[in-house]
């Protein structure tokens, strides 16, 4: 899955919390979400006023949670586990660990192998 594709899929899945995410569709979304908050913050300081950055914050909090528990479910834990991230350090390690990893080969509980189906485009 290349980065428009991962972008486009995530949009279109926008609060969709079920389902499986494949590591690239959620890493090259990470990635967008970084790319979207450096430029909001350029703006920001080129005007003074934080409100692009917080716009920007607002509109994909939703979308990046609801990536994130479909990526947990790939791994084939419950998307309530993304929760481990508020634990200092030792959440924050365990949540990258799990992330990096390849989810659950064929089928979970949580759908099919992401990696069975073609990448949407």
């Amino acid at each position: 899955m290349d980065f428009m594709t991962a972008v486009k899929h995530v949009f279109a899945n926008y609060a969709n919390f079920s389902g499986r995410a494949r590591r690239s569709e959620y890493w090259w979304f990470y990635l967008f979400t970084m790319i979207c908050y450096v430029v909001a913050s350029v703006v920001d300081a080129a005007i003074g006023i934080p409100i692009l950055s917080a716009v920007i914050m607002l509109g994909l909090i939703i979308p990046s949670l609801a990536v994130s528990v479909r990526r947990m479910h790939d791994t084939g834990r419950s998307g309530w586990w993304i929760l481990i991230f508020l634990i200092p350090l030792v959440g924050f390690i365990l949540f990258i660990y799990w992330f990096v990893q390849r989810g659950t080969v064929g089928p979970n509980e949580y759908g099919a192998d992401p990696y069975d189906a073609p990448a949407m485009a």
